[in-house]
C-alpha cells in the first residue's frame, strides 16, 4: 500500500471508468478470490435473511454463483436453458421475475457453451453480473445494474485479481454485520488489505492498450469482425457445426463441433502444430472452442479459419 502502488491502483480505477462512463456513485474495488468468491461474497452481503434473490441459468458458473447463494438463503431460478444443455439465453418473456428480489443474478457470457446475452435483463430490482468473461469487450449500461464483478484473467489482465463495480445506492443495503473482509464497505473506504499488487499493475497497462484500441467501442468492433469471421467459416460449412443457438452466439467463444466428429481429435491435434493450441473444447461438452477474448489478434482468428478450411478439404 506504497504511494506508488496507490497512483497505480488510481490510474487503474480512473482508467476503468472512462472507459466504461461510470458515474462518481460507482465503487471500483480491486479483490482477490476470484469469481468463485464473489459467488458467496454477493450472496452474503445482499441476500439478507428473509429474503430472496433471482438467477438466470445458462451455464456452469451461473449454477455455481446459485449454488452459492443457496447455502445463505432463497436463492430462486428465474429461468434456465438446461433443458437444451445450455446452448441458448432463454427468452425474457417466460422469466419468472418477482419485484421482492434482492437482486438478479446471471452470467453476461458463458464461457462452455459458447452463449452470451446480446442485450441487458430489463428487472425491476438491481441486476447483478458476471461478466467475468467478456469484462471491457463492449459498452456496458451501467445505469442498469447495482454490482458487476469479473475476475480479470479473461480480459484485462492476470489471474490474482477481480474487478468489483457496486453502485453506491446498492452497497448500502448490504449486510451490516459481515465480517470484516467479507464486506463490500471495507474494501470501498479503503485499501484495507495488502492487495494483489502485480496483478493490479497488469491490468493499468492492459487498461492502457484498450484506450490506445479506441476504448470500448474499437474493441467491440474488432470483436465483432473476429467473431463474425469465424461464424462466417462455420455456417458456410457443411463440415463445421456451430453448437449454440445463433441469436445467443458468443462474440468472446465460439464454439463447434464437426460433422464427423471422430476427427475432432486430429482437428485439434493438426490446429495445435500449427500452432493454435486450447482448442479443445470443455470436458464436460467436447468438441472444439475458439476463445477470442480481446486479447485475441484478427490476424490469429484469419490463421484459424484457413487452417479449418484446409483440413475441410483433406478430411470432407
Amino acid at each position: 500500500r506504497s504511494p506508488s502502488y496507490m497512483q497505480i491502483e488510481a490510474s487503474a480505477r480512473e482508467r476503468i471508468r472512462n472507459l466504461l462512463g461510470l458515474t462518481a456513485d460507482w465503487h471500483i474495488l480491486f479483490l482477490g478470490g476470484g469469481a468463485s468468491m464473489q459467488f458467496h461474497q454477493l450472496a452474503l452481503n445482499f441476500l439478507l435473511p428473509g429474503r430472496q434473490a433471482g438467477y438466470l441459468l445458462t451455464g456452469t458458473w451461473a449454477k455455481k454463483a446459485h449454488s452459492e447463494a443457496l447455502r445463505i438463503g432463497n436463492g430462486r431460478v428465474v429461468a434456465s436453458s438446461a433443458d437444451a444443455s445450455f446452448n441458448y439465453i432463454p427468452d425474457p418473456a417466460y422469466w419468472a421475475l418477482d419485484s421482492k428480489d434482492a437482486y438478479v443474478h446471471f452470467t453476461s457470457n458463458n464461457t462452455i457453451y459458447g452463449t452470451q446475452f446480446q442485450y441487458t435483463p430489463s428487472v425491476s430490482c438491481p441486476l447483478v453480473c458476471d461478466a467475468s468473461s467478456d469484462f471491457l469487450s463492449r459498452p456496458i449500461e451501467h445505469e442498469r445494474y447495482g454490482l458487476i464483478y469479473a475476475g480479470a484473467q479473461k480480459n484485462i489482465g492476470p489471474a490474482g485479481v477481480t474487478v468489483v463495480l457496486v453502485r453506491n445506492d446498492f452497497l448500502e443495503k448490504r449486510n451490516p454485520s459481515l465480517p470484516t473482509m467479507l464486506d463490500y464497505g471495507t474494501h470501498a473506504a479503503k485499501c484495507f488489505n495488502t492487495p494483489p499488487v502485480f496483478a493490479v499493475y497488469i491490468v493499468e497497462k492492459v487498461l492502457r492498450w484498450l484506450e490506445d484500441a479506441g476504448g470500448i467501442p474499437g474493441i467491440q468492433a474488432m470483436n465483432r469482425r473476429k467473431a463474425d469471421l469465424l461464424y462466417s467459416a462455420i455456417d458456410n460449412s457443411e463440415f463445421y457445426r456451430g453448437t449454440a443457438e445463433t441469436k445467443s452466439r458468443s462474440l468472446m467463444n465460439v464454439t463447434f463441433r464437426l460433422a464427423k466428429e471422430e476427427l475432432e481429435a486430429t482437428f485439434i491435434d493438426q490446429a495445435a502444430e500449427h500452432g493454435m493450441v486450447a482448442l479443445k473444447g470443455h470436458r464436460s461438452v467436447g468438441g472444439m472452442r475458439a476463445s477470442i477474448y480481446n486479447a485475441c489478434s484478427l490476424e490469429s482468428v484469419e490463421a484459424l479459419v484457413d487452417f479449418m478450411k484446409d483440413f475441410e478439404q483433406r478430411n470432407g
